[in-house]
Order: C-alpha cells, then structure tokens, then sequence
C-alpha cells in the first residue's frame, strides 16, 4: 500500500515538474531530493504488458522452394526478421551503444547523468535539444508502438509526446532492466529498431543498405547504421539526405574513439571511406518473385490462397494474410524449381504465351498431395492487357487452381473415373459387361442439343467404339455410351458424391446448385459437363494412384514460426476416402487409356496409347474433350506423380481449343512424367483382386 502511494506521489511530482518531453527526465533528480529513489518508480516485472516480456515483434515470412534454400519470395508490412547477439559483428553492438547510449553498461534503465545533462542543455537553451532516453527506454518505446495487434491509432498514441509516456517509459525500463541481462534487451533493441528504407531491426538493415548480413558488417558500416537510428527518415542515404548520414557516421566513429572502442588511426579510416552502399531489396508479395522466374508467381499465389484457408494462423482470412505478413514464419514449399521448369518448357512448346489460350498444368504427389509444379503459358503480372483480353499476357489469376474469377474449365471423359469408381464402389467388377450402343437415350431429363424427347441421349465419338464392353476397354476408348449406361445403374448423385470425395470442387454456381439439388438427374456430369481445373484433377488422380488414399493439395513441406517451432498446418492432410481395393481396380482399367496393359489382360486401345511406351514404365490415365472439342484434358499418373493439363480459352470459353491440341497435351504431360521421375525408382501399381476384376459382389441399382 505504502509502495503504491509512493508512486502515485513521484508521478504526480513528475507531472508538476515538467513542462514537457525533456522535464520528464529532470523529474527524477527532483525525486531524489526527496528520498523516494529510483525503485519506486518500478513496474513489477510480472506486471508489465505481455508485449513487453514477449515481444510480439512483426517479422516478415519467406517462402522457399523445396530445397530450403531458394527463395520464392517474402510477405511482410516491415522488412523484419530477429537474430540473435552473437550474430550481430562486434563492432555494430559497440557503435549503438556509442550512437544512443555511451553509459548503457553503468545505468539501471536510466540514466541520472543523461537526465542532468539533458535538463541542464534544455533549460539553457530554452528549447528541447536533448532527451536523454536510454537504449532501454528507447526499446520500450518502440515495443509499444510496434507491437502486431494495434490499430494506427493506438500506435500513435504509444509514441505520443506526453509526461505521462516518458513516465511509462522510465517505469518499465527500470523493471526490464531487473529482469533481463544487458545483452539480452542490446539484441532486442538491434531487431526491433527502425533504420530507414524500410528496414526494422539490424538483419533488413545491413541487406538493405550493404546487402551483407549483420556479422559481417564492418566498422564504417556499423557507424553509418548506427548513425541512423536517430532520424531514420531523414538521414536515409538511400531516400534522403546522404551528407547528413555520413556527418552522423562521423559522429558515431568520434564517440567510439571516445569511448576507448576504437583505436583514433582506424575510425579516422573508416570517416575516409565512401558510403560503399550496395543496396538490395526483399521482394515482397508474389508479384516480387524473381524476374528470371516469373512463373513461380501462380504457384506463390496459390500458396496465400491455401494459407488464408488455414485455421493455425487465426480464426478469420483477414487474421492469416495479418499472420503471413508479420509472423515471421519460414515456409519450405512444395514447389519443385527443377519439375517447374521442366513443365513450364512443356506448355509453352502446347502454346506460347501470347496465344488466347492456355494450356495450365499442375503436379501432384500421391500420398501426400504436396505440388511440385504450377505452369501456364502467361506472365504473372498486374500489368494491363489489350482490350477484351482479361488473362492475356498478363494476369494474377489462378488458372490453374481455380478461384476468383476463375472457376475452371470442362474436363470431357476425365470425369468418368468417378463413374467408374462408384460403379466398384457398388460391387460391379471391371469385367461388367454391356453392348453399347451408338447412342443412348437415359431417364436423365435435359434441354436443348443433348436431349431425345427432353431426356440426354450421349452418343459415341465413333462407330468402332459401339458393341459389346467392360470397364477396361469402355475407359480405354472412351465409350460414352457405356458410362451414360453405368451411371443410371449406379445413380448420377452417387457418381457426383465420388467427385466431390476425391476433391472435385463445384467453383461455378450452376454446377455448385446442381451438385446439391439435382444431383439425381445430373446424368451429363459422366463427360465432364462441369467446370474444373488441372489441380483437382491432378490430385483426384493421384487420389487413386495412392490406393485411395485422398490429401489435401499442399504447397508446403514445413513451416516453422518464428522461435523455429514446427508448425503443424505444414504436415500432410490425408485420409482414406475410398476402398484401397477399389482404387486398385479403378488403376488397372486407367491403365488402358495410355497404351499400358491392366494386371488382367483386359485392355484393348486407347486415346493416348503411345504413353506407356515413350514413358518406358507403368502409367495410367485419361483424355478427355469436352463438347465440340471446346477443350481438351490428359491426366496421367504413376504411384508417384500424377499431372493433368488442360487446354481452354479462359476469357472466352465459345472458343473452341480443337481436337488437335489434345496429342500436344499428351506429349506434355509424357515430357513432364520423364524428367520429374528421371531418378526414382520403376514402380508397378497394386492389381486389383480377381474378385474385384470379374465377380458381381453385391451391386445395386441406382435410385
């Protein structure tokens, strides 16, 4: 209680003391003469603001490859990153303290003879010309004012000109100092005080203005650095006045020699030298990524879509992209700059980049849904397009994982794998046989081209497609008949419900409304009538590469936080989401499309049949077109990579891709399967039983 008034009274001292700024610090002589002292104006550690015991301090996040090493780019509000003392070259520790603080050693927080030279200087002059704010105090100041969680405002109220901040001030300084070691709050002052340029602690400085890291700064370095502490803004050499950062390096090498750090023939050498700035930049954002490199911008951009998806780094979008930009994290991604390469020079070679349209394509890992390449023949750019064209050259768009404005593009016959898989799911075996006709009229009611009398009447590409088929030479060929026949007899909702199972988003709003009211009588959606894209096609593939096992496409390898704690979000997301057997089973008659053979003998042609020979081991996969060649798709897949491409027009989808396109895409995707599995080992995919491959067990109609 005693203690408590007594703080009261050396406030209320305090404030009638001053008359301003500097006056704060004359208080405390005043408070002396009285016999209060220094320890009653101390804040228990324990009761200091939680930001001060641990600075929540804004660090910027970067986004590697997955090597761990090159860097994609960085997300921050300010160029921040912590290291610790011991990385921080002697002499830039000794010149701060020599800039800001000469006594920093001798005071408890603050310091008595600072605060009587100040008021002296201050009263002599008539005017503020010396605070005489201690590292300490200067540390908590900054920590209040750049702590993550505040609003504008209430910064600029922890940096207002007030008796009663210099009196916080002093307060909590005396209480770290208490608590922490001298070189314990000298490391957090270098990385959390602000150098100019746009650089906040001694890392983004010593890049920013040296492009060197902060153990190998040197002496004249140092003292430049330092000197800009004080007036970041205006004696930024790069932005703003370079005589005056040089005349403040002078200083700062002055009070070194002064001080006894420096021997008077080496700081007079380092005053002599030039500026010698080399500066560089952190990129920040995807559009920062670099030049060379520019196609890494759609995978970056994905990667802060899926993070904002991402509840371990808040509970609202608008908390995450807060999180990715002041968190501090460092992300190993997925993103494979080898694999990427390999299969941007493969879309490319299917359109170049000034073609009205595109050829995106993704790569997917089975097993643990981590992507490995992102390409489209565009440039990552908010730069303008000529008139009418919205995504060519330039675009930020994600046209190869959907979102925004895009929801995709129609994926034809790929989409009969999930007729397929329901159809096992339900008991039929591969060898379910059916004589398919030409064309076919279902129960399925439709409009306009498609429809006999209002129900969907398909009819086959060809003539050799009609006749008798199972699974395996149906899916090899493509008959379209065949699966219109095997979804009535499973339920187009089941066949739906497999889609959505294996990742198949509904991102346009038609096919989101059918998907959930009229899944019963969505016959049509067997040939791929719903919007899509190369992700989750890939990934649904790899889904049954991976002996049903479904994982969430994933543009990381690991995250850590800021004190290098793994985090969580960064680890596979998978479970099993249909049948291993199944899966196997489906694998054995997607081997047909691609000129392989199934564990049964059962293929017998296909769309792409010259894959499995140029590929030289066991592969599977799937052609698709949409109506009138509107566009094209090739899926293909082993158990270790699976890659769909797709071929659209995506500011006018009346544009039709032409079936041409489609052996281009098949060359691609060959291409691409060849260098990204050029060093791992040949693997077989799993046969099915026979029981799976030739017994009815236990099917049922749909309803």
């Amino acid at each position: 209680m005693i203690r408590a008034r007594l703080d009261k009274v050396v406030t209320v001292l305090i404030a009638g003391v001053l008359a301003g700024l500097v006056l704060a610090m004359a208080a405390l002589p005043v408070a002396l003469v009285f016999g209060i002292g220094f320890s009653a104006l101390s804040t228990p550690y324990s009761e200091l603001p939680n930001t001060l015991r641990t600075p929540p301090t804004a660090q910027r996040t970067n986004l590697y490859a997955n090597d761990g090493t090159t860097l994609i780019t960085s997300f921050y509000q300010e160029d921040r990153v912590d290291v610790p003392l011991p990385e921080v070259a002697p002499v830039m520790r000794q010149a701060i303290i020599a800039a800001e603080d000469v006594r920093f050693y001798q005071h408890s927080g603050v310091d008595l003879r600072g605060v009587a030279r100040a008021f002296t200087v201050n009263q002599r002059d008539g005017q503020t010309r010396q605070g005489a704010s201690t590292l300490t105090m200067q540390y908590v100041r900054n920590v209040l004012s750049s702590d993550p969680r505040l609003t504008e405002r209430q910064r600029q109220a922890a940096t207002e000109v007030t008796t009663a901040r210099k009196v916080q001030e002093m307060r909590y300084a005396l209480a770290l100092e208490r608590e922490l070691s001298k070189e314990e709050i000298l490391a957090r002052y270098l990385n959390i005080a602000y150098f100019g340029a746009g650089a906040y602690g001694i890392a983004a400085a010593s890049k920013r203005y040296f492009s060197t890291a902060p153990a190998d700064l040197t002496m004249a370095q140092s003292a430049l650095l330092a000197g800009l502490v004080r007036s970041p803004h205006t004696d930024d050499p790069i932005n703003g006045d370079a005589d005056a950062a040089l005349s403040r390096r002078a200083y700062v090498l002055d009070q070194l020699v002064e001080t006894g750090q420096v021997p008077p023939d080496e700081a007079a050498r380092a005053k002599a030298e030039p500026l010698g700035l080399r500066p560089s930049e952190t990129p920040n954002d995807c559009t920062a990524v670099p030049e060379a490199h520019n196609d890494w911008g759609f995978f970056c951009d994905w990667f802060t879509r899926w993070w904002r998806t991402q509840s371990a780094f808040g509970s609202s979008a608008e908390e995450r992209s807060l999180s990715l930009r002041r968190g501090g994290y460092s992300v190993v991604s997925s993103l494979d700059p080898a694999v990427q390469r390999a299969t941007v020079e493969q879309v490319l070679r299917v359109y170049p980049v000034t073609d009205r349209r595109a050829a995106p394509t993704a790569v997917v890992q089975p097993g643990t849904g981590r992507v490995l390449a992102m390409a489209v023949n565009r440039t990552y750019s908010v730069d303008d397009n000529p008139a009418g064209q919205k995504n060519r050259p330039n675009t930020v768009n994600q046209l190869v994982a959907g979102g925004g404005a895009i929801s995709g593009y129609q994926g034809g016959s790929t989409f009969k794998l999930f007729t397929m898989l329901a159809a096992l799911e339900s008991g039929l075996p591969l060898r379910t046989v059916y004589d398919a006709p030409g064309r076919l009229v279902t129960r399925f009611p439709v409009t306009g081209a498609a429809s006999c009398g209002g129900r969907w009447c398909p009819e086959n590409a060809s003539a050799s497609m009609d006749g008798r088929q199972d699974m395996w030479t149906a899916f090899g060929l493509s008959v379209n008949t065949y699966f219109a026949w095997l979804t009535e007899r499973v339920g187009a909702d089941r066949v739906v419900e497999m889609a959505e199972r294996l990742g198949i988003t509904f991102r346009a709003d038609e096919d989101a409304r059918l998907a959930r009211y009229g899944a019963k009588d969505w016959g049509p959606f067997t040939l791929g009538v719903s919007a899509t894209t190369p992700l989750d096609l890939a990934n649904a593939y790899a889904t049954v590469a991976a002996e049903g096992t479904w994982c969430a496409p994933s543009p990381v390898m690991s995250i850590k936080d800021a004190s290098g704690r793994p985090v969580d979000a960064g680890a596979p997301d998978c479970r099993q989401v249909v049948d291993a057997e199944v899966a196997r089973a489906a694998v054995d008659a997607a081997r047909c499309p691609v000129g392989d053979q199934s564990m049964y003998q059962g293929c017998d042609g296909g769309t792409a049949d010259d894959l499995r020979t140029r590929l030289g081991r066991p592969v599977a996969g799937k052609t698709g077109s949409s109506d009138r060649y509107a566009t094209e798709t090739v899926v293909a897949f082993t158990p270790q990579l699976s890659v769909a491409s797709m071929a659209a027009n995506p500011d006018d989808p009346r544009d039709l891709v032409g079936k041409a396109v489609q052996a281009r895409l098949v060359d691609a995707v060959g291409e691409v399967l060849s260098f990204a599995l050029r060093d791992q080992p040949v693997r077989d995919f799993v046969p099915p039983s026979e029981r799976t491959a030739f017994e009815v067990t236990g099917a049922r109609d749909g309803n």
